[in-house]
Parts: structure tokens; sequence; C-alpha cells
């Protein structure tokens, strides 16, 4: 679990330390919605966190079973304890909703994004490219003797570090999946 920590009562304040002694933490929570696979069922979902002005840091959604009309959604949010409780409950409440874990709260889970890089550059710059992206893992997907397409995945902190190290390099576009999660373990 990801946490931002703000001190809360240190002994040792600063005059030039402007945070707030008595804020609370501030949490990554992702959380694994299972809804009925009908239109508008997302649209009600997304309007919870808009509506009172949570954050949705990654978004992603599929159907996971055709017979049942189901799918999953996945969502990447921050907030206090009580905000992340707030969200879990509420929910909880949409009519199609069947199910919420709380992967974060639940335990170990696997999170994996998928990412697209289109990188510009020739000589020098094209070969550090190649280089960086042979020890990320990256695959070329399409080359031209101008740019090459590298898919990466992985935790959504090695997509972020791909990015920072192809930007100086030549990145021109990058498209992102979002977070996909499952909790580890036995069901």
């Amino acid at each position: 679990m990801s946490a931002l920590r703000i001190k809360k009562g240190s002994s040792s304040h600063s005059a030039y330390d402007l945070r707030d002694p008595n804020a609370e933490t501030i949490e990554r929570h992702t959380l694994a919605v299972i809804v009925d696979n009908e239109a508008g069922v997302l649209a009600r979902v997304i309007g919870l966190f808009s509506g009172r002005g949570y954050n949705i840091e990654s978004l992603t959604v599929s159907e996971i079973d055709h017979e049942c009309h189901l799918s999953r959604i996945t969502v990447v949010t921050s907030g206090t304890p009580a905000i992340i409780e707030q969200i879990n409950k509420q929910l909880s409440r949409i009519i199609p909703v069947h199910e919420v874990h709380d992967l974060t709260a639940e335990g170990p889970s696997v999170e994996r994004e998928l990412g697209l890089f289109k990188v510009s550059g020739t000589g020098d710059k094209r070969v550090e490219a190649l280089r960086l992206a042979d020890i990320f893992r990256a695959a070329v997907v399409d080359s031209t003797l101008e740019s090459f397409t590298f898919e990466i995945t992985g935790k959504p902190e090695k997509i972020d570090a791909f990015a920072d190290l192809m930007r100086p390099l030549g990145l021109d576009e990058m498209a992102r999946t979002g977070v996909a999660a499952l909790g580890r373990g036995g069901a």
C-alpha cells in the first residue's frame, strides 16, 4: 500500500514547514468492482467519483463473464482512510454493482499496466532508446527509419520510469491502459 504520510503532531516543527500537523494520511487504493455489463453502469460508477470530488488515478473496464453479463471495473484512487471507506460503501449501494473489493486493504495484489511509447530519434539517441528498452524488457512493436514504438508491461512505477527516460531521447507519444489488478493467493 502506497501512502503519502504527513506528520501528525511532530515535536520538531520548522517555521518553514507549511504542512498541516493534523492532516490525515493520504492512501492510494486499488478497487475492483464487479458490475452488470449494461449501458450506463460505468457512467453511474464514475458519477459517484466526480459528484463527490474524488480523483480517479487509473480506470480499466472489461467484460469478465459473457454468459452472466458481468464486467470488472478496476479503479485506482487516493484519499484518507475515511474517504476510501466512504467510496467503498457508496459503490456497494449502486444497484448494478455485485461486489466491491478493496485490493489494497484485502492484502497483497498483483498490479500491471501496458504502455505504448513512440520514440523518434537518430544516431546515438536511437541506440540509447533501444538499449534502455532492452533493460526494461520493452518490445519493439513497430519500427521506421525515424522512430520506434515500444510496448512495455509492469507496475505503474515501471511505466513512469520508462517514460521519464524516453522523454529526453525523443518521446513523441504515449498510451497507457491503466491498472489491471488481482488479489494474490486463493479466492
